[in-house]
């Protein structure tokens, strides 16, 4: 089982939060984790985030990353947008 965890912060509080889970044998890690990332955006009704090579590092290292006002297009109304893998297959 696959599990992500996405949180909306602003002002060092949580603002929303979401588990996204795919059990899934036929999609690699990354299309999960893409996949996963599709559906927050979906729930929370924002765009797509752009993965910074700051992001890319942190995720590699930690298995999360924050996305903030420079990852996005449009504006958005909170601090950041943290994803993180908490159960992997």
């Amino acid at each position: 089982m696959f599990r992500l965890w996405a949180k909306l912060v602003k002002d060092n509080r949580y603002v929303r939060d979401i588990t996204i889970e795919n059990d899934s044998a036929t999609l690699n890690r990354t299309r999960k984790i893409f996949q996963a990332l599709d559906d927050v955006c979906y729930e929370f009704d924002l765009s797509r985030p752009i993965w910074l090579e700051s992001n890319i590092e942190e995720f590699k290292r930690h298995d999360k990353t924050r996305f903030h006002q420079d990852n996005f297009i449009e504006t958005i109304d909170f601090d950041f947008l943290e994803i993180h893998v908490i159960e992997e297959d």
